[in-house]
């Protein structure tokens, strides 16, 4: 590993890449520590105590947690993700988007430029959203969060919001051209790993007063490495169809007859799923805490973190839309058609519909599996801090909470500072850089960082 480490900087052109991206995520997490003006950061950080759970919650992840602090990083690059989910929607449903996607390099530009005039109007919208909240919240003791509200307020917050979207929308992309990786995963990955050392602080400083119980504190290791390791596993897999090509003459030249595979990922979908359907799940309970009313509150309750509700929806939500995306994204169609025309055929199988019949039926099996997968990576988290709160089950809710083990309904009770979503990024993300670096090495005939065989990304 050292080895490969030292061949990385002995590269020219790999260290210029390497060092401009780390240069660049050291700009985004300076900038995102600049404060937005006119608003007070002691009852803005008591409102966010109370918002765990919530969509807001969410929403800080993508942004580095840079929204609960309420800086010119706000937004983070959640605006962008956003409008390219719509953009990808929106070419299934507009032929001239799908017409676009299917020219190449000059289609991708035009979409591109689309998804950032999208990601401008998706900022101007929220930034105004989240100013005239500001003015109208106070924190749980009672503090106004911006204490002189008003219209020059609004306007300089949609204006610092919005260019500090921009402005890191930008270096994601300066990072995807000029450095290593994919710029925009990379910004989310920075912002959610900055989070570990105060986290690993929290624990050896718990260790040291015993508040943290070691044999805990091992088992919480433990589990993390598990999980880990099992996201490695599944983003590798892949259902590999054999697909072989008939020999053509053009020319003098001899074309095909060789045989390969088609290579379906058991997580299509990747995290995007989740985000749905955590965007989704978490809006009744952000709406129900908002409205000072019994009833309301008993349903914000309802769809807290570790109740019954939440863990039902939650998980069908992510089945759901893990078909759904899956469905907009892969087209067995498409693929069948493409196969046909350049001479390639499912050996047993009768080129057109039936190849298209046969990849759909095996990319819905592998889509179920993928499903689950992401349900139980969603879930984990919740389990280890809050357990499953079984009580509430009507008619044998109290039987549960008697007899289930106490680590069932309880949890860990420990504060896991990595979600589901977060360890998926995270894993994922550096998979993928590190099979760029891995690909640079060996082009240029160094080892890579896997003595036997090759880093698998999730592409």
């Amino acid at each position: 590993m050292l080895d490969s480490i030292r061949n990385i900087f002995s590269i020219p052109e790999l260290r210029k890449r390497v060092i401009f991206t780390l240069l660049l995520l050291a700009v985004y997490r300076a900038g995102g520590q600049i404060p937005n003006p006119g608003i007070s950061s002691s009852a803005l950080a008591e409102f966010w105590q109370a918002q765990k759970g919530t969509i807001l919650g969410f929403i800080d992840l993508f942004s580095g947690r840079y929204m609960s602090k309420m800086t010119i990083f706000a937004l983070g690059i959640m605006p962008y993700i956003s409008a390219s989910i719509i953009l990808q929607l929106l070419q299934v449903v507009w032929p001239y988007l799908e017409r676009l996607a299917k020219e190449g390099e000059l289609g991708r530009k035009k979409i591109t430029q689309y998804t950032r005039y999208g990601t401008i109007v998706i900022c101007v919208i929220q930034a105004w959203a989240i100013a005239f909240l500001l003015q109208k919240l106070t924190s749980p003791g009672g503090a106004r969060i911006v204490p002189n509200p008003g219209l020059p307020f609004q306007l300089l917050t949609v204006l610092t919001l919005t260019t500090g979207t921009i402005f890191v929308m930008w270096l994601g992309e300066q990072i995807s051209e000029r450095g290593i990786g994919n710029g925009i995963s990379l910004i989310i990955f920075a912002g959610i790993v900055a989070r570990f050392p105060a986290g690993l602080s929290t624990i050896v400083s718990g260790l040291k007063t015993g508040s943290w119980d070691p044999i805990k504190a091992i088992l919480v290791l433990v589990m993390i490495l598990a999980v880990i390791a099992f996201i490695v596993f599944i983003e590798r897999g892949q259902r590999r169809i054999p697909v072989s090509y008939a020999k053509r003459v053009v020319g003098r030249k001899v074309y095909g007859g060789q045989s390969t595979h088609l290579p379906l990922r058991v997580n299509t979908g990747g995290v995007i799923p989740i985000i749905f359907a955590a965007s989704i799940i978490t809006i009744p309970s952000t709406i129900a805490a908002m409205i000072k009313i019994p009833v309301f509150q008993n349903i914000s309750a309802a769809f807290s973190p570790g109740m019954p509700l939440y863990n039902l929806l939650y998980v069908a939500s992510i089945i759901f839309f893990t078909y759904f995306y899956v469905s907009i994204i892969f087209n067995p169609t498409d693929v069948a058609d493409n196969l046909q025309k350049y001479g390639g055929f499912i050996p047993g199988i009768r080129p057109g519909k039936n190849s298209s019949d046969y990849i759909d039926t095996i990319l819905s099996r592998i889509t179920l599996v993928g499903a689950i997968y992401l349900a139980i990576i969603s879930i984990l988290p919740e389990f280890l801090m809050t357990g499953f709160k079984v009580q509430s089950i009507p008619f044998i809710g109290n039987f549960l909470d008697a007899n289930l083990p106490k680590f069932v309904t309880q949890g860990l009770q420990v504060d896991f500072y990595f979600g589901g979503t977060s360890i998926l990024i995270v894993v994922g993300v550096a998979m993928d850089t590190l099979q760029q670096i891995e690909a640079q090495l060996v082009m240029r005939h160094y080892d890579g960082f896997m003595r036997r065989g090759r880093i698998k990304g999730r592409r």
